[in-house]
């Protein structure tokens, strides 16, 4: 399975390594990071990150994330330049996880963890401790981001009240999300079709009650 990022009639790519992410908030508010130029890495847009770290305000500090399929980094490293307190970084590609390792390393973050390896098994293996925000953004039309949703649900992956961020092609407006998860925020731009989910566990009644959490249609 591929673990990187792809959208359809993605155009070749030029020589690798010459690509950036730039970080948009935080402490490392407009730093620009190398990222490699491999076939179908697709870093979610500046704006939609912008959008996306308007809907979570607070919630990223001090938060344990995990970010599913890594690619560029760029969740992951937004959230960490806004004081989340660790991330778990889960790439397929070599390339993009030495890349994300060296762009830890330039900006001095001893806070992360890269994960070489393929999303599906390192999930199905559960963990010991759990996260509070969570990235979905899998290659598209591969069927990946409901089969994650599940295996974080059944496999211990999500502290109560969690935070789950999903990321999939515009053209799939149907999926299947545990029943449990309450439906926070939706929007659309372009090719792409973005959700935020909190997760409800058994013990759990109340959803979070803020004007930043409301749903959008």
């Amino acid at each position: 399975m591929a673990n990187h990022r792809s959208i359809k009639n993605q155009s070749t790519k030029s020589q690798l390594g010459s690509g950036q992410v730039r970080i948009i908030g935080g402490q490392w508010r407009s730093r620009r990071l190398p990222i490699q130029d491999l076939d179908g890495l697709r870093p979610t847009p500046d704006r939609v990150r912008e959008t996306l770290f308007n809907w979570l305000a607070n919630s990223v500090v001090n938060a344990r994330v995990l970010d599913c399929f890594g690619g560029s980094g760029a969740l992951a490293l937004e959230s960490l330049s806004r004081y989340a307190n660790y991330a778990k970084i889960i790439e397929l590609q070599r390339g993009a996880a030495l890349q994300l390792k060296e762009n830890l390393q330039t900006l001095k973050c001893d806070k992360a963890e890269v994960l070489n390896a393929d999303t599906l098994m390192v999930l199905q293996q559960g963990c010991d401790q759990g996260f509070d925000l969570v990235f979905i953004d899998p290659p598209f039309r591969k069927g990946l981001a409901e089969k994650t949703t599940q295996l974080l649900d059944t496999q211990g992956w999500l502290n109560d009240g969690a935070l789950i961020y999903v990321e999939v092609e515009a053209e799939l407006t149907q999926l299947a999300i545990p029943s449990h998860w309450q439906a926070l925020k939706e929007k659309h731009t372009g090719q792409v079709s973005y959700r935020l989910y909190q997760y409800q566990s058994t013990n759990t009644t109340e959803p979070i009650e803020d004007e930043n959490h409301a749903l959008v249609d």
